[in-house]
């Protein structure tokens, strides 16, 4: 139990800087204070739940992620998490090439949009936050329930807007693969034919 209550501290602090996030910004979200906060992370204060809960609901994780509880049931439904230029992804797909599904957190930060070109389909929906796309000559920010889809053949980017974190689901076909939407939607009203 010591050894595990001992880890908490450092995976706070990882948790915390993987986010992009400040001490002063999570106690403002949480209302914990700053200073209860930092000795959490230095591991000179005893975790609790009163403590833990409004920090996972803050960095939007199970409170498992932050005790580092093991995996329970099937381990393959726990993908590990992959942080690449600080954005973390988290795989939603086991099976190498193909189409691929991520779960995508964008720290809050300011960055310069640098465009990029390669193979491939995307498809970004927004579950949370906002995020900026630039696409081509389009310069566009996307909210929760919006979505994009595009070649990755255009010059693109994504990131944050500077106002928070964000979250999205990704889903990318690197030989261009498009998703197929099977379902023909239900015609609307001022569609169909007006009845004598």
């Amino acid at each position: 139990m010591d050894a595990v209550l001992a880890g908490v501290g450092p995976r706070l602090r990882a948790l915390r800087k993987e986010r992009g996030a400040t001490l002063a910004g999570l106690s403002e979200s949480t209302g914990i204070s700053v200073s209860t906060l930092s000795r959490l992370e230095a591991g000179l204060r005893k975790p609790s739940l009163e403590l833990l809960l409004p920090i996972a609901r803050a960095h939007k994780v199970a409170l498992d992620e932050l005790v580092g509880a093991p995996p329970v049931g099937d381990p393959r439904v726990r993908a590990k998490p992959i942080v690449r230029g600080g954005r973390t992804l988290i795989p939603l797909t086991r099976q190498p090439g193909g189409l691929q599904a991520y779960k995508v957190i964008e720290p809050q930060r300011r960055m310069e949009p640098d465009p990029q070109t390669h193979e491939g389909y995307e498809w970004l929906y927004m579950l949370s936050g906002r995020l900026r796309l630039v696409l081509g000559e389009h310069d566009v920010i996307l909210g929760p329930g919006e979505a994009a889809e595009f070649d990755t053949r255009v010059p693109h980017w994504f990131g944050s807007t500077g106002e928070g974190p964000a979250e999205f689901l990704s889903l990318f076909g690197p030989q261009g693969e498009r998703m197929h939407v099977r379902a023909r939607p239900a015609p609307r009203r001022e569609d169909l034919p007006e009845e004598e």
